[in-house]
């Protein structure tokens, strides 16, 4: 989220320091999900193209259960709405990467890694920031994309406001060929089922396959060959064991911060707001208000438009009220399989109308409209 505000604002002509806490850009697999409006914000520094030739793309969703049923939703229904009718699925790292790269041609663009916030503190005129390794910056702006454990969002002491789910989530990564014993099965494919439902979606190289765990479940039985190969033979039991590239677990939670903006420092993506990963939202929405704010920024530093208060305006109910509510019925919807839902999405799925309002939601074309509309 960092490195689009800054590239936005590096092209606007205006001077950017961005500060990454590790001493290399992380290379972890967890976001790996872009929307069809996302690629078109990321149109603008020429990225889509790019996550497309080094992600996959994916026209459609699937909903499934272990009985057979399956409703399918095709983006291409969305042709007149986005120039991207699908979703891309390439890991984040790619993209910042790439945004780090692009942002070196800026003669006013900097950006220092190891350089972890300590404190944060701030007058009518700049904000100045400490740093872990000793060394201190100042600056007009700052904008706190630090993630979920954010130091700036903590130092201006902003709750983090909503719950954590008692499960956590495991992702398993595996070069297994799906397809070849789901028939039909799309690169993007939930499994509702009220013992245990999974998830799986493919990338360029491997199927991502996300399961819930149980509360009473240690990190070390989760994460351990056999607990691994025991959830996997679930989603199709075969003779061999399944190859298993990476593994990883983390806690999901549904929070908000309680304010996006605090004189000259705002917050964006993870720092503002988390949730779990079921619908690929939380990369999304913090790209988004990336966007937003760095626009917001340039009308003010080179129009002297102060707009700065529709930032929190218009992202902030964007996260209460669109992303925690469908992210949270999808987590839902998968765990209990009811019969309702199923019934619904089917409906939808052969009613062109109906499918295009439901894909305009979950691809978040919707929530972005209403943000820029706010």
């Amino acid at each position: 989220m960092g490195l689009c505000a800054a590239n936005a604002l590096a092209d606007a002509g205006i001077p950017v320091h961005v500060l990454e806490a590790e001493p290399a850009l992380p290379e972890n697999l967890r976001a790996s999900t872009f929307q069809p409006p996302t690629l078109d914000l990321l149109d603008r520094f020429g990225a889509a193209q790019k996550l497309i030739a080094m992600g996959r793309t994916a026209p459609k969703v699937q909903y499934r259960d272990r009985a057979g049923w399956v409703a399918e939703f095709d983006f291409g229904v969305l042709a007149g709405e986005t120039a991207h009718p699908y979703r891309v699925q390439c890991e984040q790292f790619r993209l910042n990467h790439f945004l780090a790269d692009r942002l070196k041609q800026f003669p006013h663009a900097c950006l220092e890694f190891a350089s972890e916030v300590s404190e944060v503190s701030q007058d009518e005129h700049e904000v100045k920031v400490k740093l872990r390794n000793g060394k201190a910056c100042a600056g007009r702006w700052l904008i706190g994309a630090d993630g979920g454990r954010s130091r700036v969002r903590e130092s201006l002491g902003i709750a983090l406001e909503g719950f954590t789910w008692p499960e956590r989530f495991l992702v398993a990564s595996t070069t297994f060929d799906f397809p070849s014993v789901l028939a039909g099965l799309a690169d993007v494919s939930y499994f509702a089922d009220p013992q245990e439902w999974f998830f799986l979606l493919r990338v360029r190289d491997v199927w991502r396959v996300m399961f819930p765990t149980r509360p009473d479940e240690t990190d070390a039985e989760i994460l351990s060959g056999a607990g691994i190969q025991a959830r996997l033979q679930r989603v199709h039991s075969k003779a061999e064991p399944y190859p298993v590239a990476h593994r990883t677990l983390y806690s999901v939670h549904q929070r908000v911060a309680a304010s996006y903006r605090n004189g000259r420092v705002f917050l964006a993506g993870d720092a503002a707001h988390l949730n779990n990963p079921l619908g690929g939202m939380g990369m999304n929405g913090g790209i988004h208000d990336a966007f937003a704010l760095a626009d917001l920024l340039v009308k003010r530093i080179r129009e002297g438009k102060d707009e700065l208060d529709a930032y929190e305006r218009s992202r902030r109910p964007v996260a209460l009220e669109y992303v925690n509510n469908i992210s949270s019925a999808n987590k839902r919807n998968l765990e209990t399989n009811a019969r309702a839902w199923q019934q619904q999405l089917s409906l939808a799925a052969t009613d062109p109308a109906l499918a295009k309002d439901y894909l305009m939601r979950i691809s978040m074309i919707a929530s972005l409209r209403k943000s820029q509309c706010a």
